[in-house]
């Protein structure tokens, strides 16, 4: 491919690692946030269906609108982009269709950082599919990733305004994004004692088969051993294009860890089924002595290379993502970043970023 007047300055093969499009996602956020060029290439060539798929592609042009960027190449199935970006991240209010019902949330995990170093407080909105396998819920969201990132200094509130699962999608969700001046470390090698349980069973055009409540009290006996009460918050929706359903619970210590485990319905998964899986994912978490739970330990991985110090925490293990994010932000931002095997320890000593900031 020929390129004229995009002079690479990141070079980064889409192969590393895992291989997933979360290089995709994490490269062209970190190459908004430092203002230099990327190329990318071999772009998930180890999937089934290689190239950028179009809740990847839907990333990419949201990096892009917030810095005023330019791509080229990016097209569905494209294996290889360009990507320059020519402002800082610019405040004010974005609103993006996945197209079709990919995840909303993993776009907006994308463009999140850019928010939080942006000129001006962010408004973003995101359509597309809400509740799936293979990526983040927006209850999980809400509850485990922001007030980790909260505790860094991080400002931002998220709300569902509308559910959408596959295969419609349709779903809407809004963030709100406050930026900051700098990112503190964070510091959570201990795991501590549980105090607390809580969760939110949702289900949309249900009602008459029970699902919310029959999902809580499967969760709740799975959970009983433990011997503290299990807050559940159950909501019944009729605003979704298409029925669907999801659990999503988070435990919180006493030395101020937060884990979570989610799932989505899905046709022929009984309500049940989706209260023990949920409960037992987070109890092998808990049980492994992990500070974050196996979601959140490769999303923190960003947040800790752009903080101003050395962030350490606790995984349950230390999967291929983890150690992907690890390599991608070593090679981009230059800091130094390691899981510790042994100890289960994710250690990363930050680039202290601050933003430039550009008017709104």
């Amino acid at each position: 491919m020929m390129v004229t007047g995009v002079v690479p300055v990141i070079v980064l093969d889409g192969a590393t690692g895992s291989g997933s499009g979360t290089i995709v996602r994490l490269a062209v956020c970190l190459a908004a946030l430092t203002g230099e060029s990327l190329h990318l290439f071999n772009i998930r060539v180890k999937r089934e269906k290689p190239g950028l798929r179009h809740q990847h592609l839907a990333a990419v042009m949201a990096c892009r609108d917030m810095c005023d960027g330019v791509v080229e190449g990016a097209a569905a199935g494209a294996r290889e982009i360009f990507f320059r970006p020519v402002h800082p991240p610019r405040g004010g209010f974005y609103a993006w269709d996945v197209g079709s019902a990919g995840s909303a949330v993993l776009l907006l995990h994308t463009v999140l950082p850019l928010a939080l170093f942006a000129g001006a407080p962010v408004t973003l909105r995101v359509t597309g599919g809400l509740f799936q396998d293979f990526a983040p819920s927006p209850f999980h969201t809400q509850n485990v990733l922001l007030p980790l990132l909260r505790r860094m200094g991080a400002e931002a509130d998220l709300a569902v305004v509308r559910p959408g699962y596959v295969p419609a999608g349709e779903g809407v969700v809004e963030l709100k994004v406050r930026p900051v001046k700098s990112l503190r470390p964070l510091v959570l090698t201990s795991p501590g004692r549980v105090v607390r349980f809580a969760g939110v069973a949702l289900a949309s055009h249900l009602a008459e088969r029970h699902v919310a409540e029959r999902m809580t009290e499967s969760l709740r006996s799975s959970l009983r051993p433990f011997g503290i009460p299990v807050e559940v918050e159950v909501r019944e929706d009729a605003t979704a294009k298409q029925a669907g359903a999801a659990l999503c619970v988070w435990a919180v210590t006493d030395t101020g860890a937060v884990l979570g485990a989610d799932r989505a319905g899905a046709p022929g998964r009984r309500s049940e089924a989706i209260g023990r899986y949920v409960a037992r994912c987070l109890q092998e978490d808990l049980a492994g002595g992990a500070t974050v739970d196996r979601f959140t330990a490769d999303q923190l991985v960003v947040y800790a290379a752009l903080a101003a110090g050395e962030t350490r925490y606790r995984v349950p293990a230390v999967t291929e993502h983890v150690a992907t994010n690890l390599q991608v932000v070593a090679q981009l931002l230059g800091v130094e970043a390691c899981a510790e095997e042994a100890e289960r320890v994710v250690r990363v000593c930050g680039s202290g970023l601050r933003p430039i900031r550009s008017s709104p």
